[in-house]
């Protein structure tokens, strides 16, 4: 493809994450332009650069959008066993599991970004991780990690955090 070609593709890739009503793959957009996934994570890449907030989910790209509500940080500790309980507990109490993130001796502060906001969500998440042999980035510090939680108010937040205490998930030193 040439150069104008390349620059119009990653305008309708661009207007098709906003327009789109949830997640789309690379492999999803690769299939609708016509190229490789690996030209559609290419295209990704130079929108970012061109400052198009476009966040990878499990479930593939979506445009960083202002949200109503509010937003804490908690911070959590489980086994990987543990991990889709602690998700769920989450999304059942009326939260959104924005992210994780772990502190990696080495790079720092990493995160994932998960927006899983129901069980189909966790459960399409599950999958994905037991699909590739991921390990949860909590791994990486014995089960310790953040989570950005997502609330349509300071109650349901309330909400959230007595489901993860309950359960034993809360980090509490």
């Amino acid at each position: 493809m040439t150069e104008h070609s390349g620059a119009e593709r990653r305008t309708a890739v661009a207007r098709a994450l906003e327009e789109a009503e949830g997640p789309l793959s690379a492999a999803a957009l690769a299939q609708r332009f016509s190229v490789s996934r690996q030209i559609i994570v290419g295209d990704i890449a130079l929108l970012r650069a061109g400052g198009a907030h476009i966040l990878a989910t499990p479930r593939g790209y979506v445009l960083e959008r202002r949200q109503d509500g509010v937003e804490h940080t908690v911070a959590c500790v489980h086994t990987p066993e543990q991990m889709e309980a602690e998700l769920t507990a989450i999304v059942d109490a009326g939260g959104e599991v924005v992210d994780v993130i772990v502190e990696h001796p080495v790079y720092g502060q990493l995160t994932g970004i998960l927006g899983l906001s129901s069980r189909y969500d966790i459960g399409e998440f599950i999958r994905r991780v037991e699909a590739h042999g991921a390990k949860p980035l909590s791994d990486l510090t014995g089960g310790i990690h953040l989570h950005t939680i997502r609330c349509r108010n300071e109650k349901s937040f309330e909400r959230v955090q007595k489901a993860l205490a309950n359960a034993g998930f809360l980090l509490n030193m």
